[in-house]
């Protein structure tokens, strides 16, 4: 009989570094939805060393790689997901320079906190990003946005390291940016760090103001009180995703633990266990109600990782 230490891998310690490279790791703690399986290897290097470190043994594996920051736009298998699941919330560092008023800010750094850091500066522009629970590499990637602003207004370029350890710097036209995605949507670059362009010179009463603002009106429309992904669809024009379904009484369904919520219905919410195949059939059977009444095909703006069952 095979022992369960025989059987699973020994975790691999990246050389001249204290980053290890863990086997069988739950990655239900590591996103918003708190669901789940298991990275076959995981890791989350906490400098760029580490990271350097990181893509060096990649390259010298047959492993798919797959880029997680906050997990907050995420629904990953129950079945979890094979290759290296490289973690990016430890690679946090922010720089404001008070003569540009630009912010450079690595991968791991909270979008919403750049934003609060910027209005106590009296600097406008990132008022929107407030309620926002990505960090700055998802937010790059996605092309987030809130309160019609997007961070493709804002960026100025973005570094990106790729698997075979090449650095480069992209501006906001190299990314073809559009709603809700970019070019290095679906890619296996990594954004390693991002700057902004902000307007200085604005009273930081009226800059916390409108920030201040922009967050309360998150919290009264959407809910806060169940583990979700944010808006499950993009908006579709002319009617925003939230009202097609709502219009269909969809408010409350339920497939096992996974629920839409009754506040937002663009809002899929896990109450309590759901299993990550319960919020994909949630989704689903939304999209085919709403495609039978309205004839809109609903696109997740969530990100799926791994195999589902239908």
């Amino acid at each position: 009989m095979t022992s369960a230490s025989a059987s699973t891998p020994s975790p691999v310690q990246l050389p001249g570094t204290d980053c290890l490279i863990r086997p069988q790791v739950s990655l239900a703690e590591f996103t918003s939805y708190r669901v789940g399986g298991m990275a076959q290897w995981y890791t989350a290097p906490r400098n760029w060393d580490e990271l350097q470190a990181t893509f060096e043994w990649f390259s010298s594996q047959d492993l798919p790689l797959t880029l997680l920051g906050a997990g907050s736009n995420l629904l990953v298998s129950d079945r979890g997901i094979p290759g290296l699941v490289v973690g990016t919330r430890y690679l946090r560092r922010t720089h404001f320079d008070p003569e540009t008023a630009r912010i450079t800010a690595s991968a791991g750094e909270p979008i919403a906190r750049i934003a609060w850091q910027a209005a106590k500066r009296g600097w406008r522009g990132l008022e929107w990003a407030v309620g926002i629970p990505g960090m700055v590499g998802g937010a790059v990637v996605m092309n987030a946005g809130a309160h019609n602003r997007c961070v493709a207004e804002y960026l100025v370029s973005a570094i990106v390291l790729s698997p075979d350890g090449t650095l480069e710097t992209l501006t906001a036209q190299d990314l073809n940016y559009s709603y809700r995605t970019s070019n290095l949507q679906g890619d296996k670059r990594l954004v390693v760090e991002a700057t902004f362009q902000l307007q200085p010179g604005f009273s930081r009463g009226e800059v916390m103001e409108t920030t201040t603002r922009n967050l309360n009106q998150r919290k009264s429309s959407q809910p806060y009180d169940r583990p979700s992904c944010g808006s499950v669809f993009r908006n579709p024009k002319p009617q925003a995703a939230g009202w097609l379904i709502e219009q269909l009484g969809l408010k409350g369904y339920r497939i096992g633990n996974a629920e839409v919520s009754m506040r937002h219905a663009n809002f899929i919410l896990n109450c309590g266990n759901a299993k990550a195949d319960d919020i994909f059939r949630l989704i689903r059977h939304v999209q085919e109600k709403v495609e039978d009444r309205w004839a809109v095909l609903l696109e997740p703006e969530v990100k799926m990782l791994g195999e589902f069952l239908a």
